[in-house]
């Protein structure tokens, strides 16, 4: 962590020359920018009076968001394969996150089996074939180009009611795969 560069951004966010923050702190104007340019380094106490003056604290200066990572090639999916399906978690350790976007592939009268009721919402997208979904013994059918919406507080499964292979995109939201 540049700290300089930190404490600069910090001041000039709160609209503060280097003059105004240094009388705030009892600093002089000099001393100020050689902190900004790494050139010194504050005793604990002084950045302590520096971010007091900017309004922040020690915890939330060193705090960094990781924001993880964003893009996930192929290579990365997680692949499973069982009767007639394929299975492809399409984001690595889904299981931590809000959602869980896996790619689904079923050959013709294949499915996927019953997941029971729980707490959550379903969508999916048809990418190639014929599907239904089957909610509380009730068949709802979607073919290419078409989604899927529903609440996961009833039994529900899909089935690949097409000719050919059916490829899908579900996403269960919280994580349920």
């Amino acid at each position: 962590m540049e700290l300089g560069a930190k404490l600069k951004e910090i001041r000039q966010q709160k609209n503060l020359t280097q003059e105004e923050l240094a009388d705030r702190c009892e600093l002089t104007k000099g001393y100020i920018s050689q902190l900004e340019n790494d050139l010194t380094s504050p005793s604990i106490a002084t950045l302590c009076d520096l971010l007091n003056a900017l309004g922040s604290n020690l915890s939330d200066f060193f705090h960094e968001e990781s924001e993880g990572k964003i893009v996930f090639t192929e290579s990365e999916y997680i692949e499973k394969q069982s009767e007639g399906m394929i299975w492809n978690w399409v984001i690595p350790n889904a299981q931590k996150n809000m959602m869980e976007p896996v790619l689904v592939e079923l050959e013709p009268g294949a499915a996927t089996q019953t997941d029971f009721p729980h707490e959550g919402e379903e969508f999916g997208f048809v990418m190639e074939g014929k599907i239904a979904i089957v909610r509380a013994g009730k068949q709802h059918r979607a073919k290419k180009g078409e989604s899927f919406y529903f609440t996961s507080n009833k039994e529900h499964y899909i089935v690949n009611i097409g000719k050919g292979k059916a490829r899908f995109l579900w996403i269960s939201t919280p994580p349920n795969f």
